[in-house]
């Protein structure tokens, strides 16, 4: 607790509502986004609450979509995220709300100025799980993630800072936002399909002998099939191309958020590293990065961002959006 604090300290979170919303995204961040979790921690302290806040939101929006009680209808679910984008629009106005994630969320808006339209995205990828159950396409699938996961990368990058123009930048912050995104699809089938839904492009499960049938009769099974995992061999490829574009945008963040980005990006390849090893089963266990190997990609990033933090701020002509941001 006392690490949490100073975080907000640090961030200059001085309200204490405000502070307990912070703490209650912390809390949902740490306990659903193990793998991103372990890299937030090596950001400075006063730029994790904000992330910290962006996850929360997330999450506690897709568990309403994904979790609902006993009972619930799809009308019903339309309506409770009706009563979220309404009140949301008066949080991100400056008018209160009644939800803790969404305080939280709309003073880290307010602090780092993130455009409405993302929020906007995300809510509408939200109704798409109310509604479709299979994506035709990898471009079908884009449009889903581009508000669940592209406007994600989109919103971490202001609090990150970057050192060149933001517009060089966001083309590679959205791509990480898919990649992970990608990533987790991969890994989580049979948990999807469990809620009736499938990630995975028609047209590349077709092209290997593929339907849902298939997929289904794999996670009853807890076994793949040999046209199922070439399927997702080839997903596999497809997921390393989006992390190929992200990469490049490493080097373009604040140096202190650097090492936090990278230790994420090697994390989450690191599932893919874990199913290539299982010969791409994705069903017979939930392939997953170990605590041993995410230790051993946070110390050194650590170590790497405390020594950014030692070196002198940038000089006239140097650019640091983060800097600039926090003095406005």
């Amino acid at each position: 607790m006392r690490g949490a604090l100073a975080e907000l300290d640090a961030a200059g979170i001085g309200d204490d509502r405000l502070r307990a919303d912070y703490l209650h995204c912390r809390a949902l961040h740490a306990h659903h986004g193990r793998t991103y979790y372990t890299a937030t921690r090596v950001l400075p302290p006063g730029r994790r609450p904000a992330v910290h806040a962006l996850y929360g939101f997330a999450r506690w929006v897709d568990d309403v979509v994904d979790e609902p009680a006993p009972g619930t209808t799809v009308a019903e679910q339309h309506r409770r995220l009706d009563g979220i984008e309404s009140e949301l629009a008066r949080a991100l106005a400056g008018r209160g709300a009644c939800e803790p994630a969404l305080r939280a969320l709309a003073d880290t808006a307010r602090r780092h100025r993130l455009p409405d339209d993302y929020f906007t995205a995300f809510m509408a990828s939200m109704r798409m799980d109310l509604s479709v159950t299979q994506y035709t396409d990898l471009e079908h699938l884009r449009s889903y993630m581009y508000g669940s996961a592209a406007v994600i990368g989109l919103q971490v990058l202001p609090v990150l800072g970057t050192v060149v123009p933001h517009d060089e930048a966001a083309p590679h912050a959205a791509a990480l936002g898919e990649a992970f995104q990608l990533t987790n699809f991969l890994r989580d089938v049979s948990e999807d399909l469990a809620r009736g839904r499938v990630y995975l492009p028609a047209d590349v499960l077709a092209d290997h002998g593929v339907d849902r049938g298939l997929l289904e009769r794999c996670r009853r099974a807890r076994a793949a099939d040999p046209r199922a995992r070439r399927a997702v061999a080839a997903l596999v490829e497809v997921n390393q191309e989006f992390y190929r574009r992200a990469r490049p945008g490493i080097a373009m963040l604040s140096p202190v958020a650097r090492p936090c980005v990278a230790t994420a990006f090697r994390l989450y390849r690191g599932i893919l590293d874990e199913i290539r090893a299982a010969d791409h089963d994705v069903w017979s266990t939930r392939h997953r990065v170990s605590d041993a190997r995410k230790a051993a990609a946070a110390v050194p990033a650590l170590a790497r961002s405390l020594l950014a933090r030692s070196l002198p701020r940038p000089r006239n002509g140097e650019r640091d959006d983060h800097s600039r941001r926090s003095r406005t």
